[in-house]
């Protein structure tokens, strides 16, 4: 068995060889490629903090998961990449009206750099119910 990419019309498309998900068919996990706060009806980055930044990619997240029949409390682990750990408080009070207890499992981590100057790309890895598994 392989695995089934996602589509997410309504979401930022890839700007490279990728998807935007994929369900590994075995086990029924989804994999959700990161997202950056990428406005998708106009394909330009969101300006402002790093909070209204995140409040886009989780909007983008949430399509991608629909679209794959899923939500966020499907959601089982999360990797978030912040070029600035000075914005980890302003990205948990966003997170805290994403996901409730019991949390999923999160990374965190600095990088030096992420697409077109955005301050925030999320991950996530949700499991689903699908009955085409």
């Amino acid at each position: 068995m392989g695995h089934t990419p996602i589509s997410a019309a309504d979401a930022p498309q890839p700007i490279g060889p990728y998807s935007v998900a994929a369900r590994d068919e075995a086990s029924g996990l989804l994999f959700l490629s990161g997202q950056t706060p990428i406005d998708p009806a106009t394909g330009a980055l969101v300006d402002g903090d790093v909070a209204a930044q995140t409040r886009r990619v989780f909007a983008n997240l949430e399509r991608v998961l629909s679209a794959a029949n899923a939500t966020f409390a499907d959601v089982i682990k999360v990797n978030v990449y912040l070029t600035s750990m000075a914005d980890f408080a302003d990205l948990n009070e966003v997170y805290a009206t994403i996901f409730t207890a019991p949390y999923p499992a999160r990374t965190t981590v600095a990088v030096a750099e992420l697409p077109l100057g955005a301050r925030i790309e999320i991950e996530l890895v949700a499991r689903t119910g699908d009955s085409s598994r």
